[in-house]
């Protein structure tokens, strides 16, 4: 009795397939690890920078103080005060920022995130 696969053949990944997306998913994997606190950390400084403009302060030294107030209690803030550009439009403050975080990816490889915003 013979067993015949017809027309279809074999179906399936080999062994060296496997390795090969193995090793993308994995530095993928890693690559995400170390972006997703940067992102976090833009968020973070996002809301804090809106909440501080709502509240108004008066002078532009009283925001960066807040702000300092708020970082020292938000340990994943790595932005400083003095990064920080706060002006008044319309008797409302605005505060916006601009900063980057490279990522060592391996080697001589590295993958720089540029950050920006501005509060509402």
């Amino acid at each position: 009795m013979t067993i015949s696969n017809g027309a279809k053949g074999q179906r399936g990944i080999t062994l060296i397939g496997l390795l090969f997306w193995g090793v993308v998913i994995a530095f993928l994997a890693v690559v995400g690890m170390k972006v997703v606190p940067t992102v976090l950390e833009y968020f973070t400084v996002q809301k804090t920078v809106n909440t501080i403009a709502q509240t108004n302060p008066a002078t532009v030294a009283a925001a960066k103080a807040e702000f300092d107030r708020i970082k020292s209690v938000e340990y994943s803030i790595l932005l400083d005060s003095s990064d920080l550009i706060v002006t008044k439009e319309n008797e409302k403050v605005v505060i916006e920022f601009a900063y980057q975080r490279e990522i060592h990816i391996g080697g001589p490889a590295y993958l720089v995130m540029k950050y920006e915003g501005r509060s509402r």
